[in-house]
């Protein structure tokens, strides 16, 4: 589950107590992703503490939303990370770099949890010796910690995304969960970008489209609705913003869907795939039809994929009721004719009595 960090507790003997840091890190993440509007000074901030790029020196706020750095295999350079307590009371945090990652579902910017080991640009990020155990920020106070970017010798050009992340020490609330009980710690990271130079390849693809539909039971009394879904896949080396058109042709080339190119308000890493849907309230009821989905990418004109996939859009319980209402009209026919057929048949004998 993305945006929450959760720690089981449970009163029985021997229970553990588990801190879980989900793919995304609750408001305080969404704002420092880009997901929700924010200003520079609060580019990852909950509400109640921050974490971004320390502001220079003698400056109160800083102008930088996100890390962005650049150095060659082999180098390393220096930065520093500022935690912002904007509460009354002092905060104590666990703080921890992690490699970045697509949510499968959406695509939202997030961070890998704190138990998970970071493979990538987080592992080259060594913090100051302070954050070994937990680092404490006084009320409507601020706390600069350094930090060290060692770029090995064997990194690949492009970009590798990751983050430096505050979780909080505090239980803030308590969830059943089945026979558990869940204690939510919060959690907020602010991005960091760092590009390799070398070669850089922008690649995108268009995979598995595929529609699901729900047809009323008597076509035209409402619309049909259907789903279009499918994936795109970062096979690249630099981070994408893709935006997608979606069309979809009926017999004939009779267009019934067209929605022009748009922005999908989000940065896809390489090397990650997401899934995504299309919404489609007012599908064909009855037509042979053609989804294409056509992705493109800003900065990158020379990159439009597509994929498409065709389906029969049948009134299936339509045809159901009509076939029904067929066959029994058809068998009512057929015993109108077979007692017809017997009543002629019994007429001669009928006079054949009669004259007797």
């Amino acid at each position: 589950m993305p945006l929450r960090s959760r720690s089981r507790t449970c009163s029985r003997p021997r229970s553990r107590t588990r801190t879980f840091l989900y793919y995304g890190l609750l408001l305080g993440l969404l704002l420092g992703a880009g997901l929700l509007p924010a200003t520079a000074a609060t580019a990852a901030d909950n509400g109640t503490w921050g974490v971004f790029p320390t502001p220079a020196a003698g400056a109160a706020m800083t102008d930088r939303a996100y890390f962005f750095h650049q150095g060659t295999a082999g180098s390393t350079l220096s930065d520093s990370v500022t935690l912002l307590n904007s509460s009354d009371r002092e905060l104590t945090f666990q703080v921890f770099a992690t490699d970045a990652v697509n949510t499968p579902a959406g695509g939202a910017f997030a961070l890998l949890p704190v138990e998970t080991r970071p493979k990538d640009v987080g592992a080259w990020i060594t913090l100051a010796p302070e954050t070994a155990s937990t680092v404490t920020v006084p009320a409507k106070g601020r706390k600069d910690i350094p930090f060290t970017v060692k770029v090995p010798a064997d990194a690949t050009p492009g970009d590798h995304v990751g983050g430096i992340v505050a979780l909080g020490t505090a239980v803030e609330g308590v969830q059943q969960d089945g026979k558990v009980q869940v204690g939510v710690k919060r959690s907020v990271g602010a991005r960091l970008y760092f590009r390799v130079p070398g070669p850089v390849t922008a690649g995108l693809s268009v995979e598995d489209v595929r529609v699901s539909r729900s047809a009323p039971l008597l076509p035209w009394i409402r619309n049909a609705r259907a789903t279009v879904s499918y994936a795109l896949v970062n096979r690249g080396n630099v981070v994408v913003e893709p935006e997608v058109t979606v069309s979809a042709e009926g017999l004939f080339g009779r267009k019934v869907l067209d929605r022009p190119a748009r922005g999908l308000k989000l940065s896809l890493l390489p090397g990650q795939r997401i899934e995504l849907t299309e919404p489609w309230p007012d599908a064909p009821q009855s037509d042979r039809v053609t989804v294409r989905i056509r992705a493109g990418a800003a900065g990158h004109p020379d990159l439009l994929p597509e994929a498409e996939t065709e389906f029969i859009a049948v009134p299936w319980p339509a045809v159901g009721l009509l076939l029904v209402l067929a066959g029994a009209a058809a068998t009512v026919w057929a015993l109108r004719r077979r007692r017809h057929a017997e009543g002629e048949r019994q007429e001669p004998v009928a006079d054949l009595a009669g004259t007797r």
